[in-house]
């Protein structure tokens, strides 16, 4: 007689998880593919300044919720394609907003995306991308790269993209926060070195 076992759930409790730490952002990874087949699931801390930059995955899902903080964010094609995406227009005329906390944005597979802090001080996020395992190998890679600090290799982080079905469609920027004049977009929503650890 075969015997049957109990399927175990995970549970991981505030401040759990494996953090990786970049001047870029701090993720924590929550669920990675070895605990699920759907997505991996992260928290991200947004630091003021932080630039994503629009980009787009052929293969990807993905899903974000603002839990603290602001982000300028937008998802959608753009009509025209320009260095600075908190401009652009898709054929319908959406344009980028300020999502607030308990704001969901859900990007499917070839959907340019971008989310930037623009405040003065973090935001976080929690972040979902399906299939599972992408981009926690991505993360981890990209703390290989930027471990010895120092500016990263321009050549490595396009190679790692690549490999990791990120195309890059506006550069990356740790300079983006607000300044007198700048349009911000649409509020939406209620109210306003590297290193890893362990939990």
């Amino acid at each position: 007689m075969t015997q049957l076992t109990q399927a175990e759930g995970l549970i991981v409790p505030p401040g759990g998880g494996t953090t990786i730490l970049t001047e870029a952002q701090q993720v924590t990874f929550k669920v990675t593919g070895e605990h699920s087949r759907v997505s991996s699931s992260f928290e991200v801390v947004v630091p003021p300044g932080f630039d994503v930059g629009a980009h787009r995955h052929t293969h990807s899902e993905e899903l974000f919720y603002i839990l603290d903080g602001e982000l300028d964010v937008l998802a959608f094609e753009p009509r025209v394609l320009s260095e600075d995406w908190r401009h652009w227009e898709s054929a319908s005329g959406l344009r980028s907003v300020r999502a607030t906390p308990g704001t969901v944005i859900v990007v499917p597979p070839g959907c340019p995306h971008a989310f930037a802090n623009r405040g003065d001080g973090p935001a976080k996020m929690f972040f979902q991308s399906s299939p599972p395992s992408d981009h926690e190998r991505y993360f981890e890679e990209l703390l290989d790269i930027l471990k010895d600090g120092g500016t990263p290799d321009p050549a490595a982080i396009a190679d790692l993209r690549l490999r990791y079905d990120i195309e890059q469609l506006t550069p990356l920027r740790h300079d983006a926060q607000c300044r007198p004049g700048d349009d911000v977009g649409d509020d939406v929503g209620a109210g306003s070195g590297a290193t890893r650890m362990s939990h």
